[in-house]
């Protein structure tokens, strides 16, 4: 059989916490059965009373644990585990009978120490199965399927609340969707846009050199056509552009041959 160390550590760290508190709780009644003054047991009997309080406590937080791992051990491991746990609900209760036993011996009875209805662990539902009876078994099954009842009708109302906001946030998903969609496809009518206007920019770009390199063009034809006409205007006689239409000397005139001989007549 698997011991609480290997199970886990924190249940053997609760165990070995429950165990001191027993050896104390031991040593005080031994103590308190020396004791004459009724004073000093009462003081006794409430120092006893505090650590069967932080008894229960631990007892609680050990069951809690052992329900936590009741999942990942196997069957064997958790019937021991529910076992140790009976016994020592079943210790504490011992020493809460001895308890009552000797408050109620004391000449000024006072009242029940434990805070709360029952002590140990008698009011909370965990009696040993052994020591009920039949009616209390019943009552205590009936009891629990009542827990179980709600429970289930606590889980339908948060799968309905749970299957609500599915739908919402589905609902919500494809309006989403169908928005990123809409961008998506203006987001493709930008793109063909602007290589639209790329495609237009370039052309418009070699257009302008073209009418850029024409202008250049004329600008040097009109810059040689007027040092020409400069050139001719300051030397006439220039052979060299004798030959240009329009810039030539004119011609000297020339007599008819019949006009001079009707001068020699």
């Amino acid at each position: 059989m698997a011991s609480l160390s290997a199970v886990s550590e924190e249940l053997a760290e609760i165990d070995g916490q429950i165990s001191d508190i027993f050896r104390a709780l031991s040593n005080g009644f031994q103590k308190l059965e020396k004791i004459k003054d009724s004073n000093r047991r009462s003081r006794q009997l409430e120092e006893l009373t505090e650590k069967m309080r932080e008894c229960k406590r631990l007892i609680k937080e050990f069951d809690r644990e052992v329900k936590d791992l009741d999942y990942k051990n196997d069957p064997d491991t958790n019937k021991m585990l529910n076992e140790k746990k009976q016994s020592l609900i079943k210790e504490l209760n011992s020493y809460v009978a001895l308890k009552k036993q000797y408050a109620s011996n004391l000449e000024n009875k006072r009242v029940d120490l434990f805070e709360g209805p029952g002590e140990g662990f008698t009011e909370d539902n965990v009696l040993l199965a052994s020591n009920m009876t039949n009616q209390q078994l019943m009552d205590n099954g009936n009891h629990m399927m009542d827990e179980t009842d709600q429970a289930i009708d606590r889980a339908k109302k948060v799968v309905h609340e749970t299957i609500d906001v599915g739908t919402e946030t589905a609902a919500a998903l494809k309006s989403q969707t169908e928005q990123m969609s809409r961008i998506v496809n203006e987001l493709d009518s930008i793109h063909f846009s602007i290589k639209k206007a790329s495609q237009l920019v370039k052309e418009i770009g070699r257009q302008v050199a073209t009418d850029r390199c024409i202008m250049a063009l004329l600008f040097l034809i009109v810059v040689g056509v007027i040092a020409i006409i400069i050139v001719k205007i300051v030397n006439p006689n220039n052979k060299d552009i004798r030959d240009i239409p329009g810039l030539a000397p004119p011609a000297p005139t020339r007599k008819l041959l019949w006009s001079s001989s009707c001068g020699r007549l």
